[in-house]
C-alpha cells in the first residue's frame, strides 16, 4: 500500500489518524498543496480529481475519499474497530460521521475558502478554478457555530460521538473541530461536554500526527 498525504490539509490528516489508530506503518508519500503539488502531472495519474488523501491498495486501487480508506482498512485490519462493532453501533458510527462531515467539515470549508486571500480562484478543492462568494464565507461561520452546539448537545449525551467507543466519526469531528482555527472559530468555553471530549481525543497519539 501507498498513502498519500499533505501534513497540512484536513482531510489526509483523517485518515493518517485512522491509519495510526490502526497501528499500521504504511508507505507514505507527501504532497504539497501548498505548492500545487497535486496537480503534478504524476500525480493526476493517480488521482485526476486533484484531492487528498489517496490510499494506493495492494490491489492496485486508488481510493480517494476518507469512507473508502477507512472500509478498505477497516476490512483488512479489523482490530481495534473504528467503524463499530456491531449492527447498530456500524450505524451510528456512518451517522455521526456523516454528520461531522457535512455539518462541520464542510461549513469549516465554507468559509475558509470562500474568504481567506490564499483560496482566492480555489473556492472548491479539485481541478476546476472557481471565484469566492463571501456570503457563502459568512454562512459557513454560522454553521460552524451550529456544528459546535449539535456536538455539545449529543457529547452530554455520550462519551464518544457514536457511543461508548472512540471511532472514526470522533477522529472526523475532532480534524474539522480543531481546524476550524483557520476562520479562528473555537468550541465555545461553555460547551464543557466538547471541551472535555476534544481534550480526550487530543491525548490520543494518532492526534499529534
Amino acid at each position: 500500500m501507498i498513502f498519500y498525504d499533505c501534513s497540512t490539509a484536513p482531510s489526509p490528516r483523517r485518515a493518517r489518524m485512522f491509519i495510526a489508530e490502526k497501528g499500521l506503518e504504511i508507505e507514505t508519500r507527501n504532497i504539497s498543496i501548498a505548492d500545487g503539488e497535486q496537480f503534478s502531472e504524476d500525480f493526476l495519474k493517480i488521482n485526476q480529481r486533484a484531492t487528498l488523501p489517496v490510499l494506493v491498495t495492494d490491489e492496485g486501487s486508488a481510493l480517494t475519499e476518507n469512507t473508502a480508506i477507512a472500509a478498505y482498512l477497516e476490512a483488512r485490519f479489523p482490530e481495534p474497530p473504528l467503524l463499530g462493532r456491531d449492527p447498530d453501533e456500524k450505524g451510528r458510527v456512518a451517522m455521526w460521521n456523516t454528520i461531522s462531515e457535512q455539518q462541520g467539515g464542510t461549513a469549516v470549508a465554507e468559509a475558509f475558502r470562500n474568504a481567506h486571500p490564499a483560496m482566492k480562484g480555489r473556492a472548491l478543492p479539485g481541478p476546476l478554478d472557481l471565484e469566492q462568494i463571501p456570503e457563502l464565507a459568512e454562512r459557513g461561520r454560522r454553521r460552524v457555530e451550529a456544528f459546535f452546539a449539535l456536538l455539545e448537545a449529543r457529547l452530554q449525551q455520550s462519551p464518544w460521538l457514536a457511543g461508548d467507543a472512540f471511532s472514526m466519526a470522533d477522529i472526523t469531528a475532532f480534524v474539522f473541530t480543531d481546524f476550524a482555527r483557520v476562520i479562528r472559530a473555537r468550541i465555545p468555553e461553555d460547551n464543557e461536554a466538547t471541551q472535555a471530549w476534544f481534550g480526550r481525543v487530543k491525548t490520543r497519539p494518532s492526534a499529534s500526527l
